[in-house]
């Protein structure tokens, strides 16, 4: 599956329609060069389950950004981590399991997030276009999903 996305406005969208299908023990995998979009992706996914326009930002520094929901989520960046030993001591597998997990960069601990994760890839198709890809392994991601893809009747 596959959505093209023209500008900023439309990344958010993407991002409020994601949402409302996420559930305890979802983890995102966020994937793209820099600028891509996956802060802004991770932000309007956050803001939609706050139900606000809450202050979201890049956890470049800290690594993980906890917010306090019905559903807590975690909100990861890995692309200063060191070397992969550190996603253990970050408890990235206590914080899946604990609530919605989105991870910017997982490339730099691939072999810890689950078989069922959903996978995100934000390609740069051309000057402010971006096509995002949808994948995954296991789990129902595709019925989840499906509705975000129909053609309106």
């Amino acid at each position: 599956m596959e959505r093209r996305v023209g500008s900023e406005d439309a990344m958010g969208a993407l991002g409020r329609s994601l949402a409302p299908i996420l559930r305890r023990g979802d983890c995102l995998l966020l994937r793209g060069d820099l600028g891509a979009g996956k802060t802004t992706l991770a932000r309007s996914i956050i803001q939609a389950l706050a139900g606000a326009r809450i202050d979201v930002g890049s956890p470049t520094y800290a690594l993980v950004e906890l917010y306090e929901m019905d559903i807590p989520v975690h909100h990861v960046d890995l692309y200063r981590l060191e070397a992969f030993e550190q996603a253990f001591e970050l408890g990235l597998e206590d914080l899946i399991e604990a609530g919605i997990t989105l991870v910017e960069w997982p490339e730099r601990a691939e072999a810890i997030f689950p078989g069922d994760a959903l996978d995100l890839t934000i390609e740069e198709e051309k000057e402010g276009i971006r096509m995002v890809r949808f994948g995954w392994k296991d789990g129902d991601w595709a019925a989840r999903l499906s509705p975000m893809f129909e053609e309106p009747a």
